[in-house]
C-alpha cells in the first residue's frame, strides 16, 4: 500500500518508518524545508531508540521518501495520514487546530481515487466532522472517508509501541475504511486488540487515556507526600498496590510532576471540552491545577537545600521530561529549573540527549556539562530531575572527588537510598523520611 504521512515529529516519523517496515511504501511531507533536506540526507531529526536504523535502512530501500510537495506525497495513495501537531493555545489551552485544517485543505485537492484520511494526531472530539466538511468543501466530488486512527506511542519507546501495540484503535462507521485498515494492519491482527468503534468515541478514547494516566501520576505523588510525613516508603507502598491487577504496576512512579508534549496539552484539553459540552471533569481541573504547583514545590525543595549559600553551584542531572527522549516540551525538569533560576544562577546541567533543545530554550542562563561528573564538578547539590537510566549506575567515589559538598536530591527516585549514604552522601528522595 502507499500511505502518505503529514508531519514528520515524534508521531510521523516513528509512524512512517514502521509503516515500511511493514513492506509499504512511504512517503513523508513537511513544510519545514531543512528538516526534509536532513531526512532526504540521512540524517535523522529527533532521538528514538531503535528509530535511525530502520529510517536509513528504509532510506536507502526506497520504501520511505521524505517531500515538501503534498501532490507527491497524496497522489495515489491508499492513506493519508494527519500527524501534525495540536499545540495548547497560550489562552485557552485548549487544543490549536489550526495546523489540522490548513493540511485537510491542502491534501483535498489532489484525492484521486478511493482514499482514506487518516488522524493521528490527538484531536477535540468532533474535529474528524469537521475535517471531512473541509475536503468536501474543497473537493466535491473526493471519494474519501475521514477516520480517526489516534496513536499511543510512548516517548522514548515509540519504536517498539508501533511493534508492539496494547490496542489498535479505528474510529469510523465505514465499512469499506475498516477494511483498508485491516489490510494495513494486517501483520498485528493476532497480536493485538482491533477496536472498531465510531469517530467521536475514538477521538475520546486517546484524550480519555491520558487524563486517566495524569491522574494516576498525581495520585501516587500525592501518597509520596502522604507517606514523607507518616513515616511510610513510597516505594513499598507503590509496589503492594500494584500488585492489584485492578490497579497495575505502571504509573505508580513518584516525581516532580508529570509533562511532556501530551499529558498536559490532553489535560487540559480534555477539561476544555468539559466544560464545552457542559460536564465538569473535577478529578482532571484538580489534577490539572496541584500537578503546576507539584513543580513549584519540587523547585522550593531544592532551593531549600542550599539557603544557607546563595552562590551555591547546583548541578541538574536531566532536561528531557522523561528518559528515552530528546523531548524537552513541558519537561517537569525545565519547568523547575525555570523556578530554580529566580533562586539561584549558578546552575550546570547535564542530558545524555536532551542538550541541544534545552540550549534553544535556556541560552547562557545556565552552564553545560559534557557528562555528570563535570556537571558535578565544585557543586554543593546534584539534582536528578530526569529518570535516565544511566544515572543509576554512576561511580559514587568519582562524583565524591568532585563535588564540594556530597549532597543529592533524587526527584525520580532513581538511586539505591542505602548505597548512596554508605557512600556518606547527604540523601533525599521522593516519598520517604530523608
Amino acid at each position: 500500500m502507499k500511505i502518505a504521512i503529514i508531519g514528520t515529529g515524534y508521531v510521523g516519523l516513528p509512524t512512517g518508518v514502521g509503516l515500511a517496515e511493514l513492506g509499504n511504501q512511504v512517503v513523508c511531507v513537511d513544510k519545514i524545508a531543512a528538516k526534509i533536506e536532513a531526512l532526504t540526507q540521512g540524517k535523522v531529526t529527533l532521538y528514538e531508540e531503535g528509530l535511525e536504523e530502520l529510517y536509513l535502512k528504509h532510506l536507502k530501500s526506497g520504501a520511505l521518501r521524505f517531500t515538501l510537495d503534498m501532490r507527491e506525497a497524496v497522489d495515489g495513495a491508499d492513506v493519508v495520514m494527519i500527524a501534525v501537531g495540536t499545540p495548547p493555545h497560550p489562552v485557552t489551552k485548549e487544543a490549536d487546530l489550526q495546523y489540522i485544517y490548513a493540511a485537510a485543505e491542502e491534501l483535498a485537492a489532489y484525492l484521486d481515487g478511493y482514499t482514506v484520511v487518516a488522524t493521528k494526531s490527538t484531536v477535540p472530539v468532533g474535529t474528524g466532522d469537521e475535517i471531512e466538511a473541509i475536503i468536501k468543501k474543497v473537493n466535491p466530488a473526493a471519494d474519501v472517508d475521514v477516520i480517526s486512527l489516534p496513536e499511543f506511542l510512548r516517548e522514548g519507546f515509540a519504536v517498539h509501541d508501533f511493534f508492539h501495540p496494547d490496542r489498535i484503535v479505528i474510529g469510523t462507521d465505514s465499512q469499506r475504511a475498516r477494511e483498508v485498515m485491516r489490510r494495513l494492519y494486517a501483520p498485528f491482527a493476532d497480536k493485538t486488540e482491533m477496536l472498531e468503534v465510531s469517530r467521536r468515541s475514538s477521538e475520546t478514547i486517546k484524550y480519555a487515556s491520558n487524563a486517566f494516566l495524569a491522574m494516576k501520576i498525581h495520585y501516587i505523588n500525592e501518597m509520596a507526600d502522604f507517606c514523607e510525613k507518616a513515616g511510610a516508603d513510597i516505594n513499598e507502598v507503590a509496589k503492594g498496590m500494584g500488585t492489584d491487577s485492578r490497579i497495575g504496576r505502571k504509573f505508580l512512579n513518584p516525581g516532580p510532576g508529570y509533562g511532556g508534549s501530551c499529558f498536559p496539552k490532553d489535560t487540559n484539553a480534555m477539561a476544555q471540552m468539559g466544560r464545552k459540552f457542559g460536564a465538569m471533569l473535577n478529578l482532571i481541573e484538580t489534577t490539572i491545577a496541584k500537578n503546576d504547583e507539584r513543580k513549584l514545590e519540587m523547585a522550593k525543595r531544592v532551593a531549600a537545600a542550599v539557603k544557607h549559600n546563595p552562590e551555591a553551584k547546583i548541578a541538574v542531572w536531566g532536561l528531557a521530561f522523561k528518559g528515552g527522549t530528546d523531548d524537552c516540551r513541558e519537561s517537569p525538569a525545565m519547568q523547575i529549573l525555570e523556578k530554580l533560576l529566580h533562586y539561584n544562577r549558578n546552575v550546570t546541567v547535564y542530558d545524555p540527549q536532551a542538550m541541544e533543545n534545552a540550549r534553544a530554550v535556556l541560552g547562557d542562563r545556565v552552564s553545560y556539562a559534557a557528562d555528570p561528573y563535570e556537571a558535578c564538578a565544585g557543586a554543593d547539590i546534584a539534582v536528578i530531575l530526569t529518570e535516565w537510566e544511566n544515572f543509576k549506575h554512576l561511580d559514587l567515589e568519582k562524583l565524591k572527588a568532585k563535588m564540594l559538598q556530597m549532597q543529592i536530591m533524587d526527584l525520580r527516585n532513581l538511586l539505591n537510598k542505602e548505597e548512596v549514604c554508605r557512600q556518606g552522601f547527604c540523601y533525599s528522595c521522593i516519598g520517604m523520611k530523608n
